[in-house]
């Protein structure tokens, strides 16, 4: 039944999420088993305890509004993961890795945004501890996306894209020239790294 009201519709919400992260804890072990980088395997196990945690604190704002705990499929989450299901079917290497980490984040940008939502809606309610328990959870994903966005910069990035190239084993220091120019250009070095190849092109 379609929701008539902001009461109704907070509802359905957390229907949608209860789904959502449901079918993470399946989702996310499997994508941690598949990554070869340590420390995106050891950032995917602890987002799973995260997320069991969160799926803890949803049963608790269903309690607030008098509803019982109860999912309501999520297309949007079903979606993301099948993209990472195909990708852990066809890529490899450095460059699955960089698809789990896109992947991944597509997952934190669509909770990100849901329990932003969530929790102002509970605001407008005037319910206080769902706001209160919502806001942590946004908290969290949030940090994960950042945590994502660092291990995606620090070598998972820049290794798939040396995995592209064929360059001679004996020149290193030119082969590690061109992957940080190239990496800076489209956003996938660090800043530190940016920052010195501004400096670079300004003494040319």
């Amino acid at each position: 039944m379609a929701a008539t009201s902001l009461q109704e519709l907070f509802v359905e919400e957390l229907r949608d999420m209860y789904d959502a992260e449901k079918r993470l804890t399946k989702a996310l072990p499997k994508m941690a088993k598949a990554t070869e980088d340590g420390p995106l395997r050891a950032a995917f196990t602890a987002h799973l305890k995260e997320t069991e945690r969160q799926i803890g604190r949803l049963e608790q704002v269903f309690k607030t509004v008098g509803e019982k705990p109860r999912g309501k499929k999520c297309d949007g989450m079903m979606g993301i993961i099948e993209e990472g299901n195909t990708a852990m079917e066809e890529l490899e290497g450095a460059v699955l890795d960089a698809a789990l980490i896109a992947g991944a984040q597509k997952a934190e940008h669509y909770e990100i945004s849901s329990y932003g939502t969530l929790a102002y809606f509970a605001e407008l309610l005037g319910n206080d501890r769902a706001k209160q328990l919502l806001g942590q959870t946004l908290d969290e994903e949030k940090a994960a996306d950042e945590k994502l966005t660092a291990i995606a910069k620090s070598d998972v990035n820049c290794d798939a894209l040396m995995g592209t190239g064929d360059e001679d084993e004996e020149e290193p220091s030119f082969s590690m020239r061109n992957v940080r120019r190239a990496a800076a250009s489209y956003g996938i070095a660090n800043d530190k790294r940016r920052s010195a190849g501004r400096k670079a092109t300004k003494k040319k």
